[in-house]
């Protein structure tokens, strides 16, 4: 079934005859959250009602994959529309240089990451172009401050949070940074946090900074979102830095909740040079942010049925890679991965595989569970049949650009049942950090670690542990083709691919 939309001038018109505006979509992103984390995929030890209802009012999905293992390469995949072996930004490559002095505290006087390319569209400047206000609120990690590739120059209308992910690594920082275009900013900004920089970044003071970087990111988009109405679409990006490490909150009651209610704690002596202080109560302080997380979707979900909004709004909620290890973390104490090996930055499917909720009133069936293939790289054009964005590849391809193209298949028949799904025939993960590649083909998965292959049957082995790569030399040499076939070499991230 073809399905047609209006948009641009067609799009006024029709409200003008009082015709429903095109949907507006919220992507709530948050940071590090593994695919067992949260009551609806299984966990038993954190509360997260909110979320939950979320699932029960849309579609839950169990095959979803982050676009890499890590954070930046993996928002690269769903900003571009393109996988890890054609995007530009592959690993985490920092710029910190320069300093300047806050209060008692020396900081960087330039942060960020690699900048995404600047000959290849993303989809807030496709929104942008197509009649969408847009605004980003969180963690930004595809450029760094006065790049070309920044939140003002890239299509975002309104922008609260961390250019640069290093900086993220502080829930109490220095600074946050800003962009409003309504207020007439000419670029992004420096806005300093006063009650913090009078203390120190790290040690037994730094609780005593009061300004907590998740709830004022989180105020400024539900601000953002309050100004928005029924007559103009919009695109809010919400990339939430929670249960990120540090481990680090407010002592407020959601903390005191989980303080003592474990059988056994873990301690954290702290890591300064990658800015994670210290935690006693490394447990609680995770199962709290997760909590945090979760009363903050509770509050997006309560001011779009406060403004009549919600029924036209896709609302996603999903993370950007596996969970992680740092700064304290224990996933293993929370069975984070449930029956999944591998965290963060490994391509076995504890590193990739994600939560993804989608909520759309009146097209999406409540309480579905979906077993649908995606990837990040699937969003670019989801996002655009969802808008009624026609013909997104032709028309913002950079034909000035050898090889410019995009690599996802919309979902949208699986989310409407409108249409035929077209599957994937392999999914695709290359990641320079730890030298692994990955490529799914159905149920057959191939693990590349420095070159060396091993192949697993997702539907009898799930935890990928028996190697069948000797048994079946055939896939294996199939899949290793779509790698050399899918992989572009990149003088900034390189990985060893298999003989």
């Amino acid at each position: 079934m073809k399905h047609t939309f209006l948009f641009g001038s067609a799009a006024l018109a029709a409200l003008a005859a009082g015709a429903q505006q095109r949907p507006n979509i919220i992507y709530i992103m948050c940071d590090d959250m593994g695919y067992g984390d949260l009551g609806c995929y299984g966990q038993r030890l954190i509360a997260t009602p909110n979320i939950d209802r979320l699932a029960n009012q849309g579609m839950r999905f169990t095959q979803a994959y982050a676009g890499s293992p890590v954070s930046a390469p993996s928002r690269a995949c769903f900003m571009t529309g393109q996988h890890t072996g054609h995007t530009h930004v592959r690993a985490n490559k920092e710029y910190w240089t320069g300093s300047v002095q806050y209060g008692v505290n020396t900081d960087y006087a330039r942060v960020g990451q690699e900048p995404y390319d600047a000959n290849h569209v993303i989809i807030p400047e496709i929104f942008k172009d197509n009649g969408y206000t847009t605004g980003m609120f969180g963690k930004w990690a595809g450029g760094y401050e006065g790049s070309h590739s920044t939140p003002d120059k890239r299509g975002i209308d309104e922008f609260y949070g961390y250019i640069c992910q290093f900086q993220a690594h502080l829930y109490y920082p220095n600074f946050l940074n800003s962009y409003s275009r309504s207020a007439g900013d000419d670029g992004v900004k420096r806005e300093v946090l006063e009650e913090n920089t009078p203390y120190p970044m790290y040690g037994t003071n730094y609780k005593k900074r009061t300004q907590y970087s998740a709830d004022l990111i989180h105020q400024r988009a539900m601000a953002w979102l309050d100004q928005q109405t029924a007559d103009k679409p919009f695109l809010g990006i919400f990339t939430y830095t929670l249960p990120h490490a540090e481990l680090a909150q407010p002592e407020d009651s959601i903390l005191l909740a989980y303080k003592g209610h474990f059988c056994q704690e873990r301690t954290f002596g702290g890591q300064e040079g990658s800015r994670y202080n210290p935690t006693q109560y490394g447990h609680a302080e995770f199962a709290a942010m997760i909590t945090r997380l979760d009363v903050q979707v509770g509050e997006i979900m309560a001011k779009l049925e406060e403004k009549g909004l919600a029924d036209n709004t896709v609302l996603i909620f999903t993370s950007d890679n596996g969970p992680h290890e740092e700064g304290g973390a224990d996933p293993s104490f929370f069975n984070r991965d449930g029956l999944l090996q591998g965290v963060k930055r490994s391509t076995y499917e504890g590193g990739i595989r994600i939560p993804f909720i989608v909520r759309w009133p009146g097209k999406v069936a409540a309480g579905s569970v979906n077993d649908h293939q995606l990837a990040f790289y699937d969003l670019m054009p989801t996002f655009c049949d969802i808008a009624g964005i026609e013909n997104y590849e032709e028309r913002y391809r950079n034909k000035q650009v050898a090889n410019d193209h995009f690599d996802g298949l919309s979902f949208y028949p699986t989310l409407t049942g409108e249409g035929e799904q077209q599957p994937h025939e392999y999914l695709y993960w290359e990641f320079s950090e730890t030298n692994m590649m990955a490529v799914r083909m159905g149920d057959w998965k191939l693990v590349v670690k420095n070159g060396a292959c091993k192949l697993f049957d997702l539907a009898t082995d799930l935890h990928e542990d028996n190697d069948l790569a000797a048994q079946y030399p055939e896939i294996v040499n199939q899949m290793k083709e779509i790698i050399r076939r899918e992989h572009v070499d990149s003088p900034l991230f390189r990985v060893t691919l298999p003989q």
